[in-house]
C-alpha cells in the first residue's frame, strides 16, 4: 500500500489539507490516516471514495487512487461513439449551434478541440487551428494566433491563472504543467485591480472583435472524457463585435 499512501498524501498535499483535518473531514482518526499514507494500513474501497470526496479529487485522480490500493478504477473512458453517451454528445451540440452567431467550442482536459461552431471555425481557421488542434500549444507557440491577438499579454496572464485553477483540481498533469511554465517564464503577474471585464481581442479580416467567455461542464457523468470536457461560449465585449457579428452570419 506504499503506492496508495504516497498518492493519497500527494493529493492532501495539493488540497492543503493537514492530516488532522482530512481525518476530521472524513470522520476517521489521524492515527488511522497515517497509517492509509505510511502503507500500514489497508483501506477499503468505500474509505478511498470517501477520502475522495473530502478532497474533491476528479474521476482520474479516484481512479489512480483506487488502482494504486489494488482495486477496480471507478471511472471509465468510453469510445466517443458509445451509445450511453449520445445524451451528452447531442447537449455539447445543441449548445454549440445555438449560441451561434457568435463563436463556441469543445475542448478536452488539454485544449484540444473536440467541437466547434461555424463562428468559431471562421475565427480559429484564420490562424491555421481546426478540430483536434491544442488552443493551449496554439497559445503558447502559434506565431499566427499570437500575431492576431491585439492585446495578447493580457490573455496570457488571464490564461496562466486558468491553467493554475485547473492543476489545482485536475493535480498532477504534465502537459499543464508545462504550459504553466511556459507562460510564467514570460508573463508579468497582473498588478492593481483587474477590470471588471478582461476581453480577448482578436484581429480578423482587418477588424478587432472583442470577447469574454463561460466555461460549462458536465455536472453529473461517469465518463472520464465528458466529465473533462469543456463548452466555452464567446459573447461579443462590445456592440461593435455583436453587430460585425450578426453580419458575418447574415442577420
Amino acid at each position: 500500500m506504499a503506492e496508495f499512501g504516497a498518492v493519497l498524501k500527494e493529493w492532501r498535499q495539493i488540497r492543503r489539507m493537514s492530516q488532522m483535518d482530512l481525518a476530521m473531514a472524513a470522520g476517521v482518526s489521524a492515527r488511522h490516516l497515517s497509517f492509509l499514507e505510511t502503507g500500514r494500513a489497508r483501506p477499503s474501497r468505500g474509505m478511498v471514495l470517501r477520502l475522495c470526496e473530502e478532497m474533491q479529487v476528479p474521476g482520474g485522480g479516484r481512479n489512480h487512487l483506487l488502482t494504486a490500493a489494488g482495486m477496480a478504477p471507478a471511472y471509465e473512458r468510453r469510445e466517443r461513439e458509445d451509445a450511453e453517451l449520445a445524451p451528452l454528445r447531442e447537449a455539447v451540440g445543441y449548445m454549440l449551434d445555438k449560441h451561434a452567431p457568435y463563436p463556441a467550442m469543445a475542448l478536452d482536459r488539454h485544449w484540444r478541440l473536440e467541437a466547434v461552431n461555424a463562428p468559431a471555425g471562421l475565427l480559429l481557421g484564420a490562424v491555421g487551428l481546426s478540430i483536434g488542434g491544442s488552443l493551449l500549444q496554439a497559445l503558447t507557440g502559434n506565431a499566427a494566433l499570437r500575431q492576431a491577438l491585439e492585446n495578447l499579454e493580457e490573455v496570457e496572464q488571464h490564461m496562466l491563472s486558468r491553467l493554475r485553477t485547473e492543476l489545482a483540481h485536475f493535480g498532477r498533469d504534465p502537459v499543464l504543467e508545462a504550459a504553466v511554465q511556459t507562460l510564467q517564464a514570460r508573463v508579468r503577474e497582473p498588478g492593481g485591480t483587474l477590470s471588471a471585464v478582461i476581453p480577448a481581442r482578436y484581429r480578423l479580416q482587418g477588424r478587432v472583435l472583442s470577447f469574454f467567455s463561460t466555461i460549462a461542464q458536465f455536472g453529473s457523468t461517469g465518463d472520464l472524457a465528458m466529465s473533462e470536457l469543456k463548452v466555452e461560449l464567446m459573447f461579443p465585449a462590445d456592440a461593435e463585435t455583436r453587430q460585425i457579428l450578426l453580419a458575418m452570419s447574415g442577420k
